[in-house]
């Protein structure tokens, strides 16, 4: 049955219109690969069966980095979408500020999002002075090495229990024609790989300091000399991955062509679309295997202010519908992230995903560097790790100098 304006105001008590009336909205999202694509479906679904109102899809390929800015664009340019997807943190912060999001607290006190939101810290940064601009939709961890088991039979050694001893596996992979670390060419996937090997290789002590307190210190320390060994180890190990897109770069690792990948807990989606089974035919390892937390981002939906009163209403209804509980789990099912609600019942989840669940139910969990840095800082950090990455000349020694002044102004 579809849920009406109607239906929505006697759940959360709003003053919405009552009449029957559709609304096409857009939505915008860079959700493209097989994984993703059947995931948004899901929402997609869920609204056009469950509400008077069309999905009408805006994709825009290429990743986050790609389509933020046009994204942005179109809201500050007076062509806004009805609803686009963002990082939830502070991508969206000026928007916000600027006055030109829709304003949620009103079903988000109604639904109680604060008692289901967790962890809570979700909901926090989609708040800005006590008011709710987004509804977040999944709890996505940077944090994973994801290990083709086809690729070390090939290779005979066994699959590794973490990163260093992957490391140590490279040279036999190397010698069976493989390649060792899959890695896209695009800069947000490097800049990700250097995240991972901080909480492995540095560990949570120094990833909060750094990145939350953003103590210049911690940055200049031993153990951030480790991490940007380990990044310049990783960068040789990633040699000959002549991919561009991670979802190509998992499909090395799906066909046993690289023997690993460092990436995001989205990539279980590939691997299902791939009919593959986690712990036999592939492994995930969180925090690298090596410290077994998850930083807490994700994806958030926004929707930009319009005109009309009745396309407000309906925007309203498919964020209430984005973190009901059936949606929640059909969606995240299929993108592999885990749900944001902690009141739902995944028994049906995979290997990885439990390994995900079990994290953030022992509490082992970090904030997201999305939501520490502002947009510049953030920028200037991916700038130098993707230069480091792209050029071996540059040094361990030049490369943390660099990034300890950079931490010493963030804001």
């Amino acid at each position: 049955m579809k849920r009406t304006i109607a239906a929505l105001c006697a759940t959360t008590a709003l003053a919405l219109p009552t009449a029957s009336w559709s609304a096409d909205l857009e939505v915008t999202h860079w959700w493209t690969s097989g994984g993703e694509a059947a995931a948004v479906s899901e929402f997609a679904k869920a609204f056009n069966e469950q509400t008077e109102h069309n999905w009408v899809d805006g994709a825009i390929a290429g990743s986050g980095g790609t389509a933020r800015p046009i994204i942005i664009s179109r809201i500050l340019g007076g062509d806004p979408m009805h609803a686009t997807q963002l990082n939830h943190g502070r991508q969206a912060e000026e928007l916000v500020e600027a006055g030109l999001m829709l304003d949620l607290t009103d079903i988000a006190e109604a639904e109680g999002w604060a008692d289901v939101v967790n962890p809570v810290r979700l909901l926090d940064a989609c708040t800005l002075d006590g008011k709710v601009y987004c509804v977040p939709v999944n709890i996505h961890s940077p944090q994973w090495l994801w290990l083709s088991h086809d690729a070390f039979a090939k290779a005979g050694v066994d699959v590794p229990a973490d990163w260093f001893e992957f490391v140590e596996a490279a040279p036999a992979l190397r010698d069976a024609g493989l390649v060792p670390l899959a890695m896209g060419q695009q800069s947000w996937q490097t800049s990700l790989a250097f995240g991972a090997l901080m909480v492995a290789v540095g560990g949570t002590d120094l990833y909060i300091d750094v990145l939350t307190n953003k103590n210049a210190d911690a940055a200049a320390s031993e153990d951030m000399t480790k991490v940007w060994e380990a990044y310049a180890a990783a960068r040789l190990l990633s040699e000959g991955s002549n991919v561009n897109d991670w979802n190509q770069a998992t499909n090395l690792v799906i066909t046993g062509q690289a023997g690993g990948q460092i990436h995001g807990d989205w990539a279980q989606g590939e691997f299902q679309v791939a009919e593959q089974v986690a712990g036999e035919d592939y492994t995930c390892l969180p925090g690298l295997g090596v410290n077994e937390i998850i930083a807490t981002g994700g994806d958030a939906f926004y929707f930009p202010k319009q005109d009309d009163p009745a396309i407000e209403a309906a925007q309203k209804e498919m964020a209430s519908l984005m973190i009901s509980q059936e949606v929640q789990v059909a969606f995240n099912l299929k993108k592999g992230s885990l749900p944001i609600r902690g009141d739902i019942d995944l028994s049906a989840a995979n290997d990885c995903m439990q390994k995900g669940l079990a994290i953030l139910a022992a509490g082992n969990v970090l904030p997201d560097g999305v939501n520490s840095f502002s947009a510049d800082t953030a920028g200037q950090i991916d700038d130098l790790t993707v230069e480091f990455w792209n050029d071996t000349s540059i040094t361990v020694e030049d490369a943390q100098a660099r990034y300890v002044d950079i931490i010493a102004s963030a804001d």
